[in-house]
């Protein structure tokens, strides 16, 4: 390990990012626990007619509908008026007065849904770390729409112009620098631990044989490198997308149970706790977007730099120069006193924000790294400053409480796949090798149930592995994506065109 990690007592950072809820909907409530949290006070509302309003509750539980949280969606919740071209070219503020009635659009009643938040003892890990270490209530998703543009922003600072899923850059993968590259040029080490295939892999670089060691099972990995002390410099913690009866799904991504992304939370953290690393760990937890689930402060609309003046696809041409809703974000060190909030940064500009290109800007300033990534993590505020000790705390809980179940009923594995889940077996077909068949990218997932899913990426995932292996054996270079075709059959124009994309040869 380089020495200029000297200068923090952080050697270790690991980043969880849930799915899919706002800081109103998850945490507005702690301000009850803490009135210097800007939280919920009851007096919020959003229009349901010109004569109706719907006023902000605490009666959240299992949350079965999906809200909509497009990027045409997200505007109509921001701004208040559908999305049109002729409206975006005016300089109007942001009123968060839409998501009542974009709700209704979606599913009538769901307005109610969106409109409410969990009491702090629905979200009983939360609330013991919230109260235990740090909150910040000024963190906003990178990018106003889809959770994958927002979670290409946590390693990257840029989206490479994405406002949606691009079925070019899923067969070639996301180009851009991560700040796995960074860390990996510096002498640093990541992991990146998964449940089911990780959605890292949509960075083309993370497919090079030279990082597919890099790649961990949760269940099987996790708890034994920190019990041993092997945790490399920056973990990154994906959770289960999908689920089955079997397995639950803990991502939070609704219709899952927030009741078992409480438990992953706790099993994460419980881990790291007792991990004889833990005194030099920053465990990180945000949200990729907000779901469409209201909150309440107004989304930054100025000030905010274009990451690497990319502008996104037709119809929008977003210029990725406003963030996304307020999401979720609790900060988790002995370096940190409880109870600590952490509104807005002080610089490096003074329009800077929180929002997820902070991590790669953060990790830049922990571990001394050469260069950003982007305009975006060059102007985006790190949080370092949240290790507010000059000594470790020795009083850390060493277990957090258990979550309530709140679904009633078992998980429904012959669910339609959400537009996520969709482009999480899209990647999979990529890496086995099906991008090249008529079926990709629509046909493969059309009609295609969650079970069916898992099943489908755990075989696909499985061949991707082997092939790594086997190029490994045969002795390519370790920059070498591999190219999966079927041995003794001969390519067809389309076939080696696709090929080709994916392996750079």
């Amino acid at each position: 390990m380089p020495e200029d990690t000297e200068k923090s007592p952080i050697k270790t950072i690991v980043v969880l990012v849930q799915e899919n809820r706002s800081f109103d909907h998850m945490l507005g409530w702690m301000k009850r626990l803490n009135p210097e949290i800007e939280g919920l006070t009851g007096t919020e509302s959003n229009p349901l007619s010109s004569s109706d309003r719907i006023y902000y509750s605490d009666e959240s539980g299992y949350v079965e509908p999906d809200p909509g949280h497009s990027y045409a969606a997200t505007y109509e919740q921001i701004f208040g008026v559908p999305w049109s071209e002729s409206h975006t070219q005016l300089a109007v503020a942001p009123t968060m007065e839409g998501f009542a009635q974009q709700a209704e659009t979606v599913e009538k009643g769901l307005a109610n849904v969106v409109m409410n938040g969990f009491k702090p003892d629905q979200v009983p890990v939360y609330k013991e770390l919230v109260s235990q270490f740090a909150v910040c209530d000024r963190w906003f998703s990178s990018i106003p729409t889809l959770t994958q543009p927002n979670r290409l922003y946590v390693h990257s600072a840029t989206s490479f112009g994405a406002t949606e899923n691009d079925n070019k850059m899923m067969i070639q993968g996301y180009p851009q620098k991560t700040i796995f590259e960074s860390l990996d040029e510096a002498g640093y080490d990541f992991g990146i631990y998964y449940q089911y295939p990780p959605s890292t892999l949509f960075y083309r670089n993370l497919r090079k044989l030279k990082y597919v060691r890099k790649f961990h099972q949760f269940d099987r990995d996790f708890k034994e490198h920190c019990r041993e002390g092997k945790l490399p410099n920056y973990v990154v913690v994906e959770q289960r997308y999908f689920e089955t009866k079997l397995l639950a799904g803990n991502d939070d991504h609704p219709s899952h149970d927030v009741s078992e992304g409480q438990r992953f939370v706790k099993d994460v953290y419980e881990a790291l706790r007792s991990s004889p690393q833990w005194n030099e760990i920053l465990f990180v937890i945000i949200y990729d977007e907000h779901g469409g689930f209201y909150d309440h402060v107004p989304t930054p609309v100025t000030g905010v730099p274009n990451p690497d003046g990319l502008v996104g696809p037709e119809p929008y041409k977003f210029n990725f120069d406003r963030l996304g809703v307020r999401v979720p974000a609790i900060l988790i060190s002995p370096w940190i006193e409880p109870g600590t909030v952490l509104h807005g940064p002080s610089g490096p500009y003074p329009t800077s924000e929180y929002e997820h290109s902070s991590i790669p800007a953060t990790v830049k300033k922990i571990f001394n790294l050469r260069e950003f990534l982007t305009k975006r993590d060059a102007w985006a505020g790190t949080f370092e400053c949240v290790l507010n000790r000059t000594t470790p705390r020795i009083d850390c809980p060493v277990t957090l409480p258990e979550p309530v179940k709140m679904r009633e009923v078992e998980p429904n594995e012959e669910a339609d796949l959400s537009e996520f889940q969709q482009e999480l077996v899209q990647l999979c077909a990529v890496l086995k090798g099906d991008h090249a068949k008529d079926i990709f990218p629509h046909k493969i997932v059309k009609d295609m149930t969650v079970v069916e899913a898992v099943n489908y990426m755990d075989v696909a995932f499985q061949k991707f592995l082997d092939d790594c292996d086997e190029a490994e054996k045969n002795g390519a270079d370790e920059s070498h994506i591999v190219c999966l075709t079927e041995p003794g059959k001969t390519k067809t124009f389309k076939q080696k065109l696709f090929s080709c994309l994916v392996c750079d040869n």
